[in-house]
Order: structure tokens, then sequence, then C-alpha cells
């Protein structure tokens, strides 16, 4: 049977050869128009930071100075104790993840929220009201619209212990307070002015990145400034991952004395900020902390430990009782790693969302903890949320901090 011949008719003819979409002249014209545009914004931004580089760090070193907060004025808090930091720090970190913000806006967070609990006199009942405020104004200030967390999530994650208004209220409490100077130079800024420089690699910069957020627990590092943090970071990193040494002029004693305490701070990082750099992403960097660490720990237990001399048992195999089993020991402690508090996400994975768009956020509970009698550990305040009573004044009780 003869079938008519169609100007289609080579349509189901196979062919290797590729099959490209044809593109117009005028097509074609725009996307040289926009390659050119490219090429030419590019040169100007790298003369333009070959020309206004020394202003903009001598900039950034003022701005960095007017913003830094005073641990001491945080240690005159009355209810507010450094005991409480680690939990509100995690849930901050599990927020953070949770939107998909960018690294800048959780450090800009945790200095907005040091720089207010050293004006102002913040009960415990509000210390994570001010967190999320600080999260808000951060958020606003740096990160893309779509990923500014809304008042109903972050009140959703709070297990509903706060009215929406307060966060609103709380809000513009701290940008009062602050006098709307939110700008400030974050570790992350001068970490990647230095990664850009020194050509380090992508496993240093995680590294890097992980120790600094390691550093935003503790108490020493508060008054720390972040170009020293960052410098201080990656140089640990770089030992850690086995990288040259990178020696330079503006290493000073401040750095030193930053190195040391950081190195002392990284044998026991907080569990959700493991998970959180175990993801393939940022080159696993809490497991190669880890081991890096353990092995460490081997080489020093064995320079310190004596070669034990041989049993009788190894001097005589033959009298050996070859029938006794080797019994496990049952008083065998277990190291743990990290700070013991309940479980905040789920077992098996870190609560990042895999879609930017989906906000979806699982409940959550407050972080306010209450120290113990023994050790300096607390819980989540949720059979205590029945205790809290919902505040009403407009100034929430935010007295001056004697200076």
């Amino acid at each position: 049977m003869a079938y008519p011949k169609s100007a289609n008719s080579d349509f189901f003819v196979e062919s290797d050869e590729p099959r490209y979409a044809r593109i117009t002249p005028r097509d074609a014209a725009k996307m040289l128009a926009r390659n050119r545009q490219e090429m030419i914004a590019n040169e100007l931004s790298r003369l333009a930071h070959d020309e206004y580089i020394e202003d903009i760090m001598q900039h950034m070193t003022v701005m960095e100075n007017e913003t830094l907060p005073d641990a001491n004025l945080i240690d005159m808090q009355r209810e507010i104790q450094w005991f409480m930091r680690p939990y509100l720090i995690d849930f901050l970190i599990e927020a953070h993840a949770a939107f998909a913000l960018l690294p800048e806006t959780l450090f800009l967070t945790v200095n907005l929220l040091d720089r207010y609990c050293s004006k102002r006199v913040v009960y415990k009942q509000h210390y994570q009201l001010v967190g999320c405020a600080a999260l808000l104004i951060a958020a606003k200030y740096g990160d893309k619209k779509d990923r500014v967390p809304q008042i109903n999530e972050l009140n959703n994650m709070c297990c509903g212990l706060y009215d929406s208004g307060m966060f609103t209220q709380m809000e513009m409490h701290v940008l009062n307070t602050l006098e709307w100077s939110i700008g400030h130079p974050t570790v992350d800024f001068f970490s990647q002015l230095i990664v850009v420089e020194r050509a380090d690699d992508r496993e240093v910069e995680s590294m890097a990145a992980y120790i600094s957020e390691i550093a935003l627990y503790h108490r020493d590092f508060v008054s720390t400034k972040p170009s020293t943090m960052a410098r201080a970071s990656l140089t640990l990193a770089r030992a850690i991952v086995g990288r040259p040494a990178v020696h330079d002029g503006e290493w000073d004693q401040a750095d030193n004395e930053t190195v040391q305490l950081l190195s002392k701070h990284l044998h026991q990082p907080s569990m959700t900020l493991s998970r959180k750099y175990a993801a393939p992403h940022l080159s696993r960097a809490s497991t190669t902390l880890a081991e890096f660490l353990a092995h460490q720990a081997e080489l020093q237990r064995r320079q310190l430990a004596p070669p034990s001399p041989p049993s009788e048992s190894m001097l005589h195999p033959q009298h050996a009782n070859i029938y006794s089993t080797p019994q496990k020991g049952h008083g065998a402690a277990v190291n743990t790693n990290g700070y013991i508090t309940p479980p905040i996400t789920p077992d098996g994975g870190w609560a990042a969302v895999s879609d930017p768009l989906n906000k979806y956020v699982p409940p959550r509970c407050p972080v306010t903890p209450t120290q113990h009698s023994q050790q300096h550990m607390a819980v989540y305040p949720q059979q205590q949320a029945n205790h809290y009573t919902p505040y009403v004044h407009d100034d929430y009780n935010g007295h001056m901090m004697s200076q």
C-alpha cells in the first residue's frame, strides 16, 4: 500500500544530529548585547574595587567598632543568664535554615540580639521574643523579600507563646533602642574577602563558617571583632583540613588569643549545629572536625601514656586460658558531645526545606530554659508556658542598662 508523500515526510527519519532551536537575528543581537553589558559591568566592578577598597575597609572597621556588643553589660542582666544562650542560638539556627536565609543574616541576628541585651533589661520570658524580632529585622535588611519569615510562622515555632502583635511591638522596640543602626560588617563579610584574596577552597570556607557559628554560643566571643574572628576561624580551618598556613602582616595578639579560645571550644559543639554542617553541600565540616579532634586526642594520649609492660599471658602464651571469654564492662561511660537538649528536629535529617518557597514550619516550643541545681543545663519550658502572662505594656519593661 502506497502512502502519499507529504511535506513532513522526513519527520520520522532517525538522525544522530542534534536538533537546535533556531535563533532569530534579533534574539542573537540581544544576546550579544547582554554579554557585552556583563563584560563591561564586571570590568567596572573590578576597577571600582581597586579604587575604593581601602575606603570601604576603613568604613567597615569603623562600623564594626561602633556596633560591637559589650559582654560586660550583658552580665548585668537580672534574669538572662549565659547558660540560656545555647538554647536560643539553636532556635535561631534552625529558623535561619528553615527559611533558607543568607549566611550573614544569622550573624547579623545575633549581633542585634546582643546589642539590645547590652542596652535593655530583658526578662527571660521575652528572651526568645527578642531573638525572633532580631531575626525579622536582619532578614528584612539583607535577604530577599520572599525569604523573610512571616509573624505567624515564627509564632508557630514558638508554640503560640506570644501574641502576633507582640512580635511587631518588640521589633519596633529593638529598632528604637538601637537608634535604627542596623548595618554591621559580619564575620561572613570578612571571611569572603579573605577567601577570595587567599584563594581558599570550599572545604576551608565551610570549616571556617562552622567554627564561626560555634563561637556564637559562647560569651568569650560576644565582644570579639568580626574581622578578628574571620582571620582566626580561617587559620584554624586551614590547620584542620590540612592546608598550608597563610602568613600576612595583619596578624596581632588579639588574633592569637582568639585562636587559642576557639580551639578550646571546638570539642563540644551543639548537636543542632553539628547536624547542620554534616550536610554534603557544607563539605561535612562537622564530621571532619570530629575526626580531627579524635585523631589529636589519640596522639596526645599516646604521648602522655607510658608503654605498658607485657603481661604474663603475652610472655607465655602457652599458659594462657584459651577457653576464657573476655567480658564486656558494664560501667563504661558514654561520651556525648554537645548540649544535652531535647530533640529539636525529627531524627534522621536537618530541618531545611527542600523548596525555598515552601515555608511551612512545624510547631516549635520556646527555648527559655531554667537552671539546674547541679549543672548549668536547662530544659525547654513547655510545662511553664501556662505560667507566662501575656505582656500588654508598650515598653516591654525595657529599662535602660546602667552604662
